[in-house]
């Protein structure tokens, strides 16, 4: 089973999206700010993170350069959700190593296949 780590502030949405996801088939792990999230993607070792940009303890900006700058961890990839929502958000956390990036509020269909596609599955 395939491992996703989550790492969000707002807990309903880290709720609903595990809700989805484990009646997708995965595995969900969760921290609620940068840095719980580093330490879980060290200790966990998942599949895909999906990634707050603005969250408390490291935003996601901060928690995405180190992660993707740990050798234990730069391959994970990353999906970046966010409510930041201008133009230059996306190509920001492009170019910050993020994998994918998806605004909020988004469908959990598009959700999902970010997180297909950035893990190397096929897109639905």
């Amino acid at each position: 089973m395939k491992k996703i780590l989550i790492i969000d502030d707002e807990r309903e949405l880290i709720k609903a999206i595990s809700i989805r996801l484990k009646a997708s088939g995965y595995e969900v792990i969760t921290a609620n700010n940068g840095f719980d999230g580093i330490d879980a993607a060290k200790r966990e070792k998942p599949d895909a993170i999906v990634l707050d940009l603005i969250m408390p303890q490291f935003d996601g900006y901060e928690t995405c350069k180190r992660l993707k700058s740990d050798p234990d961890t730069k391959s994970i990839p990353v999906i970046v959700c966010s409510a930041a929502g201008q133009k230059n958000v996306e190509a920001d956390v492009n170019n910050i190593g993020a994998n994918g990036f998806v605004a909020k509020p988004f469908d959990t269909i598009k959700l999902l296949e970010t997180i297909k596609a950035c893990m190397g599955g096929r897109l639905r």
